[in-house]
């Protein structure tokens, strides 16, 4: 049986993930996507050091 990690590589592979890629990227380049993301890591760490 294939691990998880050759089944998401395979299906990075695959055309529909390459296309899921490229949207990433995409969406990684947009200003409004980055503060989202930075927001989002900046909660996460303020709840880490919470715990």
């Amino acid at each position: 049986m294939a691990s998880m990690m050759d089944r998401i590589r395979d299906y990075l592979r695959s055309p529909k993930g390459q296309e899921h890629v490229e949207k990433v990227k995409t969406m990684a380049k947009d200003p409004r996507h980055q503060r989202k993301i930075r927001d989002y890591v900046d909660r996460w760490r303020a709840r880490r050091t919470h715990h």
